[in-house]
């Protein structure tokens, strides 16, 4: 989601003259775009100021400013306490950044963080920052309604709303015409993208399939499902079309069901198996990521042994794995008290990571000796020699480069693995 609100800004300054630098010292114009999901993303913000600080010492006239979450939680606090910020920008306001710098140059420092009901950005055509050219990132919404007990994010980027289909596709086809290969859709939540303009309605199983319709050469991936909103109407669409990528992220959280009443997760364990099984009945082919919060507020031995038995039922192919951080502002902040010990999170957060590291290398074996379509989507980092992509699975491809380059579909036999990398030849 931050790739993508950095490239509206991009546009946005670039449509009133500004340029943009990859160098810092060049800069005098220095946005930091935050995350308040975990408090480590926003340790490291502030570290970052204390480093542009010593560059805003040496050119007093460079304007920095704080955008994004972290700018919606913590509002006039920033401008306050971290005097080299000159304005603080919430994720609904960037429309606002070109009179909000002109006046940063006047010496006037400035924060608006004013939430909509409305906005989505859907008549702004991004500037594309990862400089990748085959993939990129469109969102199809904003904000959430899921009022999930340890997450910060409706809090700093309000109500959830769709945006207009026909933008989205339109922002499809112009990467399309540009050379890009690979788009995923992003939103909090995708399976409730719900756009509704006068009689007509479009749910995400139908955008989803527009898009693939788009061109069979471009391939489609979507982040992320919530297990309650998952539907069978969904799955079939996705096994309706070859260029809809066989990956499904799906945020389990834990194991347990009682810690996920208490996480307001809306789901039980149960619940979620049953869609973990719908998966693998209507795509039998499909890889499922998901993530999982070790030490949340009461967690015992027992929900811990129960996130790890689900995570072996399920198999997943990949996850993403933290500790429990507890976010100020959230329900879990307000009404439960963070009981856990650190030195108990921290062994079951390794268990999880141990398991997990056992799952991805059996799930990569899985795939040795058989042919996989990879995207090239450019140099291995080990080797000028070989290119890297990934398959319909989200799984990472290393290969030699031959006559292939970066934007190729190739055909890869696997040889070897490891836990995170598949290795093979082109065919």
């Amino acid at each position: 989601m931050n790739v993508a609100d950095s490239e509206v800004v991009a546009s946005i300054l670039t449509e009133t003259g500004y340029t943009i630098t990859d160098t810092i010292e060049e800069a005098g114009l220095i946005l930091i775009n935050t995350c308040s999901i975990r408090e480590n993303a926003e340790t490291r913000v502030l570290n970052r100021l204390n480093t542009i600080g010593s560059i805003k010492r040496k050119r007093p006239g460079t304007i920095v400013g704080i955008i994004g979450c972290m700018a919606e939680r913590l509002k006039e606090q920033l401008i306050e306490t971290e005097k080299v910020v000159d304005i603080v920008v919430g994720p609904d306001a960037y429309r606002e950044l070109p009179n909000l710098i002109n006046g940063a140059e006047e010496g006037h420092k400035a924060v608006n963080v004013l939430l909509s009901r409305e906005e989505t950005y859907a008549d702004i055509s991004p500037v594309r920052m990862d400089k990748n050219g085959v993939t990129s990132f469109v969102s199809i919404m904003r904000g959430c309604n899921n009022m999930c007990a340890y997450c910060v994010v409706p809090y700093v980027r309000g109500a959830e709303r769709s945006r207009n289909p026909e933008s989205i596709v339109k922002e499809v086809k112009e990467l399309l015409n540009k050379g890009y290969r690979e788009v995923t859709l992003i939103g909090q939540n995708v399976d409730s993208y719900n756009w509704v303009g006068g009689e007509k309605h479009v749910h995400f199983p139908e955008l989803l399939g527009n898009i693939a319709s788009i061109n069979p050469l471009l391939r489609v991936r979507f982040s992320t499902s919530h297990p309650k909103d998952i539907s069978d109407a969904l799955l079939h669409t996705m096994a309706g079309y070859d260029n809809i990528c066989k990956h499904i992220h799906l945020p389990a959280q834990s194991g347990s069901s009682r810690i996920l009443r208490l996480m307001n997760r809306e789901y039980t364990r149960e619940w979620y198996m049953d869609r973990v099984s719908a998966i693998r009945r209507i795509i039998p082919d499909c890889a499922i990521s998901t993530d999982m919060i070790a030490g949340f507020c009461t967690e015992t031995e027992e929900d811990h042994l129960q996130t790890l038995s689900l995570m072996e039922w399920a198999g997943f192919d990949f996850a993403y794995m933290f500790r429990y951080s507890e976010r100020p502002g959230t329900k879990a902040a307000r009404k439960y008290r963070d009981d856990v010990a650190d030195e108990i999170k921290t062994r079951r957060l390794n268990e999880i990571i141990a398991l997990q590291n056992r799952l991805s290398a059996r799930s990569k074996r899985f795939d040795i000796g058989k042919v996989h379509l990879v995207l090239a989507e450019g140099t291995s980092k080990k080797s000028s020699d070989h290119l890297f992509g990934r398959n319909s699975q989200n799984k990472v491809v290393v290969f030699p480069k031959g006559n292939s380059v970066k934007g190729d579909y190739v055909k890869v036999l696997v040889e070897k693995s490891t836990s995170a990398t598949l290795i093979g030849k082109v065919i």
